[in-house]
């Protein structure tokens, strides 16, 4: 049987069992599911929830660079500032 579920209702059912404990069992039993379908949905999750900690890991490497690229120019313009200071006194 091909029962279409609501994309709320499996984000409750995978809420109760990755954040309340819920085990497959009363979760099926509870929302007459199977328990294959069940897996196949946390598997999914897992695996979504996988790519954007990738995704977050690249970025987080990329604006890590970016932020040492900006304190050397920082640091260079405030040595230029300091010059330039002493040659107008």
């Amino acid at each position: 049987m091909n029962q279409k579920y609501e994309p709320e209702l499996r984000e409750k059912i995978i809420r109760l069992y990755l954040e309340e404990g819920r085990t497959l069992n009363s979760l099926t039993e509870e929302y007459h599911l199977g328990k294959g379908t069940l897996r196949y949905w946390l598997k999914h999750t897992r695996e979504e929830c996988d790519e954007h900690t990738g995704q977050s890991h690249v970025e987080l490497q990329r604006l890590r660079k970016q932020n040492t690229e900006l304190r050397k120019e920082n640091d260079f313009l405030k040595k230029a500032a300091a010059f330039f200071a002493k040659e107008v006194e």
